[in-house]
């Protein structure tokens, strides 16, 4: 049956709208996305294949060009419209976090985090720079490291910050596995980056690890 002739409380269009887009699916909601499906295949019958094909929302959402275009019902202006999607939420969450304290809205952080790191497939670390008020100056990609680690370099971040007249800085980085729970290796350079950021006067505020559906801050874990 197609979605047009279900009960209106129950089309994603229509259930977003009432109940909010929290209320949907992951399905539901890329089926507003696909806004059609095939022939005999309602929208939501794609998106749900679709999902199961590549694994989960976050790899098809993180799928290349290639890989995208070789599922059935998608192609180059589905890949283009969901990548446009992607980078607008990204810049939508990064404009949040300008003009005000970081940490008057620490959900904000994790949300922009998130939707930044959590589906890339290497392990990459990510500097926050703020000022005195704990405002964001800029953020880097630091390093990119293999699927298992990244060589983080203190150095480094000391002299970015330096460089942008920090007074504070928020470290991040991915598990490419997915789970983001703390290493005893992320523990230590923690410690190590603390340690030398504090011997220039700049303060290490947080150390965020990024999973698919978790964020960790180490600073809620007591361990800077």
């Amino acid at each position: 049956m197609a979605i047009t002739h279900w009960p209106m409380s129950e089309r994603p269009r229509e259930k977003l709208i009432l109940r909010g887009a929290s209320a949907l699916s992951d399905a539901e909601l890329l089926a507003i996305f696909l806004r059609t499906g095939l022939p005999g295949i309602t929208a939501i019958d794609l998106a749900r294949d679709l999902i199961k094909e590549f694994g989960g929302l976050g790899a098809l959402i993180s799928a290349d060009h290639l890989t995208f275009c070789k599922a059935k019902g998608v192609g180059t202006a589905k890949f283009v419209q969901l990548k446009a999607s992607v980078e607008l939420t990204r810049r939508y969450l990064q404009e949040q976090l300008e003009g005000q304290p970081v940490f008057s809205s620490p959900e904000q952080v994790s949300d922009y985090l998130s939707v930044q790191m959590r589906d890339y497939r290497r392990e990459v670390f990510m500097l926050l720079l703020l000022d005195s008020k704990h405002q964001l100056i800029d953020t880097h990609e630091l390093f990119h490291g293999t699927v298992a680690s990244a060589s983080v370099h203190p150095r480094e971040v000391v002299v970015r910050a330096l460089n942008k007249n920090a007074t504070a800085v928020i470290v991040a980085h991915n598990h490419p596995s997915g789970l983001a729970e703390p290493s005893q290796a992320d523990i230590d350079i923690t410690r190590r980056l603390k340690v030398a950021l504090e011997l220039v006067d700049i303060s290490l505020l947080d150390h965020f690890i990024i999973g698919r559906g978790q964020v960790v801050s180490l600073a809620q874990r007591g361990k800077l």
